[in-house]
């Protein structure tokens, strides 16, 4: 689990063919490698990873076919950016909002404007998850927390503060780029609810599910 309160960038160092799917190297600017332990999950732009190898001043992640087919990590070459942050640990601050690193949808920016000291981007939202993206609710765009400024049925736009701009690889995203969507995943079960229930939620409902119950 993430916070999306994202703590270093790194860039690809090389990445290695695996049966499919890929042995990702990375180099992080800040992140102390040596802290980090075999077998922990970082989110890398959003995507959670598993540490395989660490060491000189850098990590390893293998990625699976399905992760490179559903996530921007099959476009990823020697140099690009990536956003890092390390799980969250119970007792840690909960600064963003709750963030699994399981990739909904990758989303293209449509447009990039100056407002303020910061920028607006419009992003599109792929029709599976639009329902899960609600003005002022939470999205994870790249494994950055960010609020939605405004949603649309296939586009909803963010509003990025100097500091986010300075700090994540958002800072260079532009008309074309492709980032990693993932949806609130309250909005995610609240969905589910409604799917499963049909036109209404009731308490039996619930209770069967294991929500509630009696005292």
């Amino acid at each position: 689990m993430f916070t999306g309160l994202v703590s270093d960038m790194g860039a690809v160092e090389r990445i290695v063919p695996r049966q499919g799917g890929a042995r990702l190297t990375l180099r992080p600017r800040a992140l102390d490698v040596g802290a980090l332990v075999l077998g922990e999950s970082v989110a890398c732009s959003g995507v959670c990873l598993t540490v395989v190898e660490r060491g000189g001043g850098l990590v390893s992640f293998d990625a699976v076919p399905e992760t490179l087919s559903r996530t921007t990590i099959g476009g990823w070459r020697p140099g690009s950016l990536v956003n890092l942050e390390r799980a969250l640990a119970l007792g840690d601050r909960l600064g963003g909002h709750l963030v699994q690193g399981h990739v909904d949808a990758v989303g293209e920016v449509v447009s990039r404007a100056a407002e303020g000291q910061g920028a607006r981007l419009v992003i599109s939202l792929a029709a599976p998850i639009a329902p899960l993206v609600a003005e002022k609710g939470s999205i994870a765009v790249d494994g950055v927390s960010l609020t939605v400024a405004a949603a649309g049925r296939d586009r909803f736009d963010v509003a990025l503060i100097p500091e986010t701009l300075a700090r994540t690889t958002l800072g260079d995203a532009r008309p074309g780029t492709k980032v990693n969507l993932e949806a609130d995943v309250v909005a995610r079960h609240v969905a589910r609810l409604r799917e499963l229930a049909g036109p209404g939620v009731s308490g039996d409902d619930l209770s069967r599910w294991g929500y509630g119950g009696t005292r």
